[in-house]
């Protein structure tokens, strides 16, 4: 591999993949109840909420990152008790890349999945209740099977966001090699050095490749939907 990948490059590779992945699954939950709340369900504060989730849509990612680094560093007002209580910290580790990575995938994940679900039929989960189905089951035996590949297209989104993060992560976990150098933040430090364009246009065309693949993938995904909620 180091003929065409240097070891940093590949190094920085693995992790983003390790970081995508690792983002995208944690949110996975939250962002599925998230949109079916959004979906189906009126509240005070549904709106501040809709805005709250697209809100890393509209800052700038280094606002996001400083926040993150505020809220969840060392002496972030989370971050503080996080390691007092735990010796444990986001700030400048792989987690908190996946964290930034995460925070910033996250309205993509819920926009995709919302969509989905504001294309069931309600009164197929109205049915359901009838016959006397508890809610949870309501939603696990009619909604997500339904919304399934709205999901994964979401998390296919999701991921290929994650893969190409760079303004939220290198504020909030900085461009340690090795240890928080993800591939966006690898392309940039090769493009520093001299002699660093060819392992920075290997890094390019690999991202270009996943986010051809995740689009394309998400573009297919979408097509289903619509075809089996017209039929």
């Amino acid at each position: 591999m180091t003929d065409w990948l240097p070891p940093e490059a590949a190094t920085a590779l693995a992790l983003s993949l390790r970081v995508s992945l690792v983002a995208t699954l944690v949110s996975l939950p939250l962002g599925v109840f998230v949109a079916y709340a959004l979906a189906r369900w009126r509240f005070p504060g549904h709106g501040l909420l809709n805005g709250l989730v697209h809100l890393p849509l509209i800052l700038p990612p280094v606002v996001t990152g400083y926040i993150l680094l505020l809220t969840f560093g060392r002496q972030g007002w989370i971050g503080a008790t996080l390691w007092d209580w735990f010796g444990f910290t986001f700030a400048f580790r792989w987690t908190g890349a996946a964290l930034a990575a995460g925070v910033m995938a996250f309205p993509l994940l819920v926009r995709a999945i919302r969509l989905a679900i504001e294309a069931v039929d309600p009164k197929l989960e109205e049915a359901a209740s009838t016959l006397g189905a508890s809610r949870p089951k309501v939603f696990a035996t009619v909604t997500l099977p339904l919304i399934l590949p709205g999901v994964i297209a979401g998390a296919v989104l999701a991921f290929a966001k994650a893969m190409g993060e760079f303004g939220a992560t290198i504020t909030f976990v900085a461009n340690i090699p090795g240890q928080t150098q993800t591939l966006p933040t690898a392309i940039y430090s090769f493009l520093q050095v001299p002699g660093g364009d060819r392992a920075a246009l290997v890094l390019v065309l690999i991202s270009v490749a996943v986010a051809m693949l995740a689009l394309a993938l998400s573009e297919w995904l979408s097509r289903r939907v619509a075809r089996r909620i017209a039929g």
